[in-house]
């Protein structure tokens, strides 16, 4: 059997964004990380102040404690929320496993801004074996950040040669 055109197949669906999605699997029409942070006020300060997000919209509870807000960072949405009962921050479970990573023109100016704001060094910023600058830092908030910049445009190949070159060596 042929579909109309515009029609889809029997393995897919059209969801409210217009694009096609197979049965069984909704699409993705967006994924942002929500940080969950022991004082949000002063997340969303800091993170404005060294990273340069724009706070995009706020919702606070009747304590003033912060239920969600949303933040621009470069072309990245993130939210941030103060912690609760239902959703820890990352020091009372003792650090967090996810890395946001920032691709940035200055490494070093981010990580300085970071720094000024409370961060911690994790790893210093450096010159890396595949072509970036950058290095990790831990927010007052204990989120980890990913800082790099490219320094040197190489293929695939090349990083992996590096890499192999690295733990052989």
């Amino acid at each position: 059997m042929t579909n109309a055109p515009g029609e889809p197949d029997a393995t897919s669906t059209r969801h409210s964004t217009g694009h096609p999605a197979v049965t069984g699997h909704p699409a993705v029409t967006r994924l942002y990380a929500r940080l969950v942070v022991s004082d949000g006020a002063r997340a969303i300060d800091f993170y404005r102040e060294t990273l340069g997000a724009e706070e995009i919209e706020r919702y606070t509870g009747p304590d003033g404690t912060i239920v969600h807000a949303m933040l621009r960072l470069g072309g990245t949405a993130i939210a941030v929320k103060d912690a609760d009962t239902a959703d820890p921050a990352p020091p009372s479970l003792g650090g967090s496993p996810v890395i946001m990573a920032l691709d940035v023109p200055d490494a070093d100016a981010v990580a300085e801004a970071m720094l000024r704001g409370g961060a911690t060094v994790v790893y210093p910023v450096a010159d890396q074996h595949y072509g970036q600058r950058g290095g990790r830092l831990a927010d007052p908030f204990g989120h980890l950040w990913m800082i790099s910049q490219t320094i040197e445009d190489l293929t695939p190949e090349q990083i992996q040669e590096r890499t192999t070159d690295l733990f052989t060596s």
